[in-house]
């Protein structure tokens, strides 16, 4: 009976301790004020909730009001610390390779694989990084501009001979076509597999708790991946076999580094890399240009300033009907620092941002621990009202005088630091062909205004459907 009873409350008394040490880690310093959390769990449940405004999700807002612009947390069995401080914020991209470096949770390391860009460091990265810039660069996207332009064009004259077009679905199809041709010259239409399907079942699960069982939106997630990766092995291994006397796309080239003497390039590091661009290219810009038509339905004069800057172009060639070059792009500077700015300050379009502290930081009065993690949150930081005034207002105008058009402390849309994103540039000029050939071609009519759930991960605009109609010349 004694033993028992001893037994009995050696256990209380180490669960007791494990619990205290959960909620009170230790630190050579002053942690920041917070909660840890439930054992195992964290605040994990809370953190992934869904959110149905356009606000800074919850998890984070009533913790900044109760703890301040940093504090602690615990996501998924792992301490964190999250920064809505600007100031830190930039700091920590500032310090990329120093006293930070990326990290991204386990369940998202098995999603996008283990040799995903984001999961690489130090010289890895950077080579990894150049080679995307062969083709999202400066001459890259300069010789891109016709096909985007044909492509949208298309895309708009069918649409605009349908009923209604869902746009967020509709825009992804575009992107993704677009983009899949210039990697790894996928025709749809061509193809007996349907790649972007594969896609789509990876996105619904993407955000979601990883309970690996049929039938949950993590399995579907992983199993569409598996089924991408397996389309994109088959479609690499074929190259290999039968390389083309005119490398015309991004496959090409990869296959060109994989085989060259002594390359660090491997075929899984490759393969990771075409799928990340992939999702990232379309389902990112999508995102942003159903919320860009969704404010332009809402704020006529906006459509009406953004119309004539396009207007102007037609208005200033000599052949109305002749594509657009390259200088009457970079002359879009409405479009590019105003209107893109504010849409993607309020898209929010990258929720959260992931480092791992490498060495004890000491920031203000508290020290961030070596191997914690660091969420960065750019909704705080873009929806702040003592940056942004009604910040939830869409208002282009208020970039009238700024000169943040890529990473500054204040916006942060695309990153920042040396991890800023390589396809920004791309998106931008997808975002900006579309809406010339929109706003200068088409009208169009709300049907069905759809929601917007966001999660810590991603934002669903769905169901927004609109009729397109030609203007008459």
């Amino acid at each position: 009976m004694w033993a028992l009873f001893i037994w009995v409350s050696l256990l209380l008394i180490t669960i007791t301790h494990w619990v205290y040490s959960w909620r009170n880690p230790k630190c050579r310093g002053k942690l920041p004020p917070g909660s840890m959390g439930f054992p195992l769990l964290g605040e994990t449940i809370q953190f992934f909730k869904p959110n149905p405004t356009s606000d800074i999700p919850p998890f984070i807002k009533q913790r900044v009001k109760k703890h301040g612009p940093i504090f602690k947390t615990n996501l998924v069995g792992r301490p964190v610390i999250v920064s809505t401080d600007p100031d830190l914020s930039f700091f920590v991209f500032q310090q990329e390779g120093r006293c930070f470096q990326s990290w991204y949770p386990d369940t998202f390391t098995n999603i996008f694989g283990k040799k995903n860009v984001g999961s690489l460091h130090g010289f890895m990265y950077k080579y990894l990084k150049s080679m995307v810039l062969t083709l999202f660069g400066y001459d890259g996207l300069k010789k891109m501009l016709p096909q985007v332009e044909l492509t949208a064009n298309k895309r708009l004259e069918l649409w605009s001979n349908q009923e209604s077009v869902e746009l967020k679905d509709a825009t992804a199809s575009m992107i993704f076509d677009l983009t899949a041709k210039k990697l790894i010259s996928h025709d749809p239409d061509k193809s007996s597999e349907n790649l972007r399907a594969n896609f789509v079942a990876f996105i619904r699960g993407l955000i979601s708790f990883p309970f690996n069982i049929p039938g949950t939106a993590y399995h579907k997630c992983l199993k569409g991946r598996e089924n991408a990766m397996k389309m994109l092995r088959n479609m690499l291994q074929e190259r290999r076999k039968k390389p083309r006397k005119n490398p015309s796309d991004f496959f090409d080239y990869v296959i060109e580094e994989i085989q060259k003497e002594g390359t660090i390039l491997t075929e899984e590091i490759a393969l990771d890399l075409m799928f990340v661009l992939l999702f990232a290219s379309f389902e990112t810009t999508s995102l942003a240009l159903t919320l860009a038509i969704k404010f332009l339905s809402d704020d006529p004069e906006v459509l009406k300033r953004l119309t004539e800057e396009h207007e102007t172009i037609l208005r200033n060639r000599e052949d109305a009907e002749s594509g657009l070059t390259w200088e009457e792009y970079k002359s879009m500077t409405y479009t590019f620092q105003q209107f893109i700015n504010e849409t993607a300050r309020l898209a929010n379009i990258v929720p959260a941002i992931f480092r791992k502290a490498l060495i004890d930081i000491k920031y203000k009065d508290y020290t961030i621990p070596a191997g914690w993690a660091v969420m960065v949150c750019p909704p705080a930081v873009h929806l702040n009202p003592d940056k942004y005034e009604d910040p939830l207002v869409f208002n282009p105008s208020r970039w009238e005088e700024s000169k943040s058009n890529n990473a500054s402390k204040h916006f942060m849309a695309f990153g920042g630091g040396m991890r800023f994103c390589v396809g920004t540039d791309f998106t931008k000029l997808q975002m900006a062909v579309f809406l010339h050939s929109l706003v200068t071609k088409y009208r169009w009519e709300e049907i069905k205004g759809g929601n917007i759930l966001r999660t810590p991960g991603l934002q669903f605009p769905n169901g927004y459907h609109v009729k397109l109609h030609k203007k008459v010349a």
